[in-house]
């Protein structure tokens, strides 16, 4: 039996699975960072998992193989993450705790060749040889960088939508549909926290006006930029470029257009990892 985690700082997804890739249980706890929740936290929450393992293991007394991919999970996290986990999951015969990009990377390219990367709130991307990352570019947040991300994303949109260079219509449209003006968005940027996932909040509303003038030309210039700041530096336009997450998700055909400009091959998207992980930890 396998339990396998997909966890950022607000939420993580767990699948109770057979070694054969069949789900017995899936939920989701509160999200494990070891850089923004505590030690006596993060044993809550697992302690929370421990108690629905071992409901699945009533039914099933085969050895736990336990596969954890998080946030924050840096090489200096790795082992402090596997002693945490070791601590509430004593039976497991074996124990990995791995970045979320290594999570990515294997679901989105199994054991091939590839480069694999993340859009969402933030962006991400790495060059992987089938098991390990061996080039990776480093995120460095929506302010310095997360070029194609959510955040990046809303940040041009409000950017251009006050500047003039996006329609007066469509400024009206997104005051009323949304309810913000000019300066409850300065507010929110400036003075108070998760000012990126505030910025991300507007991709549903772009996604859904897409065809106002200018407005799908700013989503592909967004992707236009993420695949030259951090993927055309691996200069491997033989290898298929493939994408995890929510933004990737919803404009896949910006994204398409985007990479094709570039002479970029895309390959697999997938609005979330979990089943790419388990059909990886399935096949081995």
């Amino acid at each position: 039996m396998m339990l396998i985690a997909d966890s950022g700082s607000t939420k993580a997804d767990w699948s109770v699975v057979s070694t054969s890739g069949s789900i017995k249980t899936t939920f989701t706890t509160e999200g494990i960072n070891p850089y923004h929740k505590s030690r006596d936290l993060i044993k809550a929450i697992l302690g929370e998992v421990s108690a629905r393992v071992e409901a699945c293991q009533t039914y099933d007394t085969g050895k736990l193989h336990v596969y954890f991919y998080g946030s924050g999970i840096r090489p200096e996290q790795q082992a402090p993450m596997k002693s945490l986990l070791h601590n509430a999951l004593p039976s497991a015969e074996t124990i990995e705790a791995q970045s979320d990009m290594l999570g990515a990377a294997r679901s989105l390219c199994g054991r091939n060749y590839g480069i694999a990367c993340v859009l969402g709130t933030g962006a991400n991307a790495c060059l992987y040889d089938g098991e390990n990352i061996i080039q990776n570019t480093p995120a460095l947040g929506y302010i310095l960088g997360d070029e194609g991300s959510g955040a990046v994303l809303g940040k041009s949109f409000i950017h251009d939508l006050y500047s003039g260079l996006l329609s007066e219509e469509l400024k009206v449209d997104f005051e009323t549909e949304t309810g913000f003006s000019l300066a409850h968005i300065i507010e929110r940027v400036y003075r108070q926290p998760q000012a990126n996932r505030f910025l991300a909040s507007f991709s549903p509303f772009i996604h859904e006006h897409l065809d106002s003038p200018g407005l799908r030309a700013l989503v592909v210039d967004n992707f236009s930029k993420f695949l030259t700041t951090h993927v055309a530096p691996y200069d491997r336009r033989d290898l298929p470029v493939s994408f995890v997450g929510s933004i990737a998700w919803a404009f896949q055909r910006e994204l398409r257009q985007a990479a094709a400009s570039l002479g970029f091959t895309i390959g697999t998207v997938f609005q979330s990892p979990m089943q790419g992980i388990i059909s990886y930890h399935s096949n081995r």
